[in-house]
Order: structure tokens, then C-alpha cells, then sequence
């Protein structure tokens, strides 16, 4: 029998070294990002939840979602993902800091942490991330493993709203 588990794909990140992001199980429903220099970040999709082709981690649902960072429980909250862009930003909180990922162009969304922005974001959902931190700010371990994991589950970037209500009356024309 062949295994048929995708390997990690792997990152250089230009403050952290070369950081994996790996989806695990027969269902797809663990990412694991990990590197030498960052904490290990877990995100788990519970058993029995409604799978989203069109999102790596299967869902969006906060209640069938379990982060953790080197083990120790974090609060997940996915917005729905509607018609804004907003509507697609992914909270955590994580020993008493906030970040928060937001689609911010069509290719890429910015990383916050407590409403600082550390840097931007690109993932196709391939598993492969690209982070571009930003100049004179302090990017911790932390934040570079929550980014490439956020990135990485739920991708990054998104249409504005004008272009996506000129598609929708494209597509209804004849």
C-alpha cells in the first residue's frame, strides 16, 4: 500500500527559518505548522463536521475548531465569509493577545496582533504561505506561526464587494 500523505510544504520566512505547514489525517482535518524558531500550532476540524471544499481546514465553524499552540487551548473564531471582506477575517485570542487576519487586497490579508499590524500574508491554498513583515516592527515568534496557520487553513485575500456584485450580474446575464 503507498502512502499518499502530502508532504509538509515548507516556507522560508526571512525572520524564522524554514517553517512546515502539513495536513494530517484521512480526512484532512489537521494542520500542523511548525518550524525550529516558532511554537508548534495545531488546528483541528472535529469529527463529524460539514467539509467546505473550498477551505483547507474544512470549515469555518468556530464550534468544530480546536487551536492550539504548543498544546495549550487558544480561542479560534472564523467570521462566516459573505460578501465583504471583512466577513472572512479569523480571530484568535492566545494568553491575552489578540490577532486577527483580514483579507486587505485581492492576493493577501493582514496580520494583527492587539490591532498592530505586523505584516501581510499570500497562500493559494496550497499549504504554501508567503509573509512579508512589516519594517521596524517587532514580530515575535508567535505572531509568524499564527499568521502562516491562519494563512495557510483559511488562504488569504479577497475581491471587494463592487467586483464581486459585477460578477454576480455578469454571471445573471444572458
Amino acid at each position: 500500500m503507498t502512502d499518499i500523505t502530502p508532504l509538509p510544504a515548507a516556507t522560508e520566512d526571512d525572520h524564522y527559518g524554514e517553517i512546515a505547514v502539513e495536513l494530517l489525517g484521512d480526512q484532512r482535518e489537521t494542520l500542523v505548522v511548525s518550524g525550529e524558531r516558532i511554537p508548534t500550532i495545531t488546528l483541528v476540524r472535529a469529527p463529524g463536521a460539514e467539509v467546505d471544499d473550498h477551505i483547507v481546514i474544512g470549515t469555518r465553524d468556530p464550534q468544530h475548531l480546536t487551536l492550539t499552540v504548543d498544546g495549550d487551548a487558544a480561542t479560534i473564531t472564523p467570521a462566516k465569509g459573505k460578501l465583504r471582506r471583512q466577513s472572512y477575517r479569523v480571530d484568535v485570542t492566545y494568553a491575552g493577545t489578540s490577532y486577527r487576519l483580514v483579507p486587505d487586497s485581492i492576493p493577501t490579508s493582514r496580520l494583527t496582533r492587539d490591532g498592530k499590524h505586523l505584516g501581510d500574508f499570500s497562500s493559494d491554498g496550497d499549504r504554501r504561505v508567503i509573509a512579508e513583515w512589516q519594517e521596524g516592527v517587532s514580530v515575535e515568534p508567535l505572531d509568524a506561526a499564527i499568521g502562516y496557520a491562519l494563512s495557510a487553513a483559511f488562504g488569504t485575500g479577497g475581491q471587494p464587494m463592487w467586483m464581486m456584485a459585477v460578477d454576480a450580474v455578469s454571471a445573471a446575464l444572458p
